[in-house]
């Protein structure tokens, strides 16, 4: 299930930027952080498909969700300009991002492509 997380679940369960500069995943699985606003119209098309992968995932990779209008420092950290934006977070390596409303398929392919996660 997509979970909604605050700046300090960002820095205990992704990164803290305050104690490393240089990025190391602190989570268990691979991750999809998906930056959003309540009032964004392409944000509320793609909510319902992120929380479907989140299901069929499950076990296999964390979905959060951080609401940019609620968590202006964390958004602001990143450079979020565009919303919806989506960090694909693997186990190693940096995190790769994209802007907009993907379809499913693009997601499954960022799923197994940039996180190595297969459903």
């Amino acid at each position: 299930m997509a979970r909604k997380i605050t700046t300090e679940e960002f820095k205990s369960k992704v990164f803290d930027w305050e104690a490393s500069k240089e990025w190391k995943y602190s989570g268990d699985l691979p991750a999809i952080i998906d930056f959003y606003a309540d009032w964004c119209g392409p944000c509320k098309m793609v909510a319902p498909v992120l929380e479907k992968l989140s299901k069929k995932y499950e076990g296999k990779l964390h979905v959060y969700k951080v609401d940019t209008e609620a968590e202006p420092e964390l958004a602001g950290m990143f450079d979020i300009r565009s919303i919806p934006t989506i960090f694909f977070v693997p186990m190693e390596g940096e995190p790769r991002f994209a802007m907009g409303a993907l379809p499913e398929k693009e997601l499954e392919k960022a799923i197994t492509e940039v996180l190595g996660v297969s459903a």
